[in-house]
């Protein structure tokens, strides 16, 4: 691993060429704080793929990418004469210190849930009228839910038990199925949701990401489906001239290779 005074040049060559790259590529001065957001969220999610496939050397690259959008946003509110890279640093800095009184002043804390409890009341002692305010608005919505339960669990508001919780779940999967037997499409979207919202807070208590859960469930019927595929077309099958049964002993073929 390289040494401190190794990673600080390093990080001060990505600022000089920063600097490079804004005075002399065309495309570079061109971009806004708004032009850049939807290029910074497609590198968060490539980032996020890489950390679920555990793929070290892509990480490693996804993580300069999202580095990169960093500076490059400093550097562009340094031109404002709005802020630059040194205040991010120190505004993150003294967040931290603020927001870890357990390290860095005399509060004493048991566990890892005394830790959000405190985190969550410094946070409204900063001035913010809800716990849910750090919440954004643009999450997908699986992400959204267990931020919310979260935080929310971060000053009290939570179940006691897990099993308390899976109760949940069966109420609401039977609310669910009484709205399908009625057929009120608008009931069965607010029960569904309910059904999800109770499922994302078992997950909690189960110590499951459900956003990691579901994205590897999405990743492993895609390689089951594309061998599917792959193993019709070997032998001249097309899949919409296969029959349901016919399909399902490929399927289960590719649970072998994919687990």
């Amino acid at each position: 691993m390289n040494s401190r005074k190794e990673q600080l040049a390093a990080f001060n060559r990505l600022l000089d060429i920063m600097n490079d790259l804004r005075e002399k590529c065309p495309w570079d001065k061109k971009q806004t704080l708004e032009s850049l957001r939807h290029l910074t969220i497609e590198e968060t999610y490539e980032l996020a793929d890489a950390i679920l496939d555990n793929d070290l050397p892509e990480i490693k690259k996804e993580l300069g990418d999202v580095l990169l959008h960093i500076v490059f946003y400093a550097k562009i509110g340094s031109e404002k004469k709005a802020f630059d890279i040194a205040d991010v640093a120190n505004s993150i800095s003294d967040k931290l210190i603020d927001r870890h009184p357990h390290i860095y002043g005399d509060v004493i804390v048991e566990n890892e849930e005394d830790v959000k409890r405190n985190w969550e009341q410094l946070k409204l002692k900063e001035g913010k009228n809800s716990v849910l305010e750090g919440v954004p608005k643009s999450l997908p919505a699986v992400v959204k839910a267990n931020r919310i339960q979260d935080k929310v669990a971060g000053v009290g508001f939570d179940w006691e038990r897990p099993e308390q919780v899976w109760e949940k779940v069966q109420e609401e999967l039977t609310e669910l199925n009484e709205e399908i037997k009625a057929g009120n499409k608008e009931n069965i979207e607010k029960e569904f949701g309910d059904v999800l919202f109770s499922m994302i807070n078992y997950a909690r208590f189960i110590n499951v990401n459900p956003e990691n859960a579901l994205e590897k469930t999405n990743k492993k019927f895609i390689n089951r489906f594309q061998y599917l595929e792959e193993a019709a077309k070997k032998e001249g099958k097309n899949l919409s001239d296969m029959s349901l049964t016919e399909m399902d002993v490929y399927w289960e073929a590719s649970k072998k290779h994919f687990s």
